[in-house]
C-alpha cells in the first residue's frame, strides 16, 4: 500500500460513474492514499437486504425506486456521520440522473467533493469483459451511459478515464478535485 498523500483539508468525496467506470478501485486507492479515511461502499446497504430487495432494472418498480432512495439515504448518513468523527469519507456508489442532486442534498458534510468517472463506453465494454463479475444484466453499457451523460447534471469534477490507470486517475482527483469538484 502506498504511504497516505498529505491529507487535503477533510471532506467528503462522492465518485459515481456507470458499473465498470472503476468506482470501487479508484474510491479504495484514493482512501488508501489519505491518512485518515473511510471507503463507504453504498452497495452495500442494497446487498444488506436479504428478503423482498427490489433491484432496479430500466423499468424499476416502486419498490425498486424506493429501496434505491433508501440506500442513497443510509449512504448519506454514514457519510456524514464518519465525517463528523473526523474522517475524509470515500462514498461510492452508482448515483445518476435526478438521485445525484438528491444525494448532493443529503449529504449534509461540506465540502462535498463529487466526482465523475466517465470513460467511453468502449472502455467500459473492455473493462466489463475483463471482470469477473458481469455488472449488466438488466442493462446495457449504452443505456447507462446514455443516462450518465443525457441525464445526470453537471455537477462537480467529470473525468474521462478511459485510457488512465485507477493509480492515475486517483492522483488527477487529488490534484483537481478539493478545487473544481466542489458541489
Amino acid at each position: 500500500m502506498p504511504e497516505p498523500t498529505t491529507a487535503p483539508a477533510q471532506a467528503v468525496v462522492l465518485i459515481t460513474g456507470i458499473q465498470a467506470a472503476g468506482k470501487s478501485t479508484v474510491a479504495q486507492l484514493l482512501a488508501e492514499r489519505l491518512s485518515r479515511s473511510v471507503h463507504l461502499r453504498g452497495d452495500l446497504f442494497r446487498r444488506m437486504v436479504v428478503g423482498g430487495r427490489a433491484d432496479m432494472t430500466p423499468n424499476p418498480s416502486e419498490d425498486a425506486m424506493r429501496q434505491l432512495r433508501l440506500r442513497h439515504r443510509l449512504t448519506a448518513t454514514a457519510a456524514d456521520e464518519y465525517f463528523q468523527e473526523g474522517f475524509t469519507v470515500v462514498v461510492q456508489d452508482v448515483v445518476l440522473g435526478v438521485h445525484l442532486t438528491a444525494m448532493v442534498h443529503q449529504i449534509r458534510a461540506r465540502p462535498l467533493l463529487t466526482v465523475v468517472l466517465a470513460p467511453r463506453v468502449e472502455a467500459i465494454a473492455a473493462r466489463e469483459t475483463a471482470r469477473a463479475k458481469s455488472s449488466y444484466d438488466a442493462w446495457t453499457v449504452a443505456q447507462l451511459d446514455h443516462g450518465l451523460r443525457n441525464d445526470t447534471p453537471r455537477l462537480g469534477l467529470w473525468l474521462d478515464t478511459s485510457d488512465q490507470t485507477p493509480t492515475e486517475t486517483v492522483d488527477e482527483i487529488l490534484r483537481r478535485a478539493w478545487t473544481e469538484a466542489r458541489v
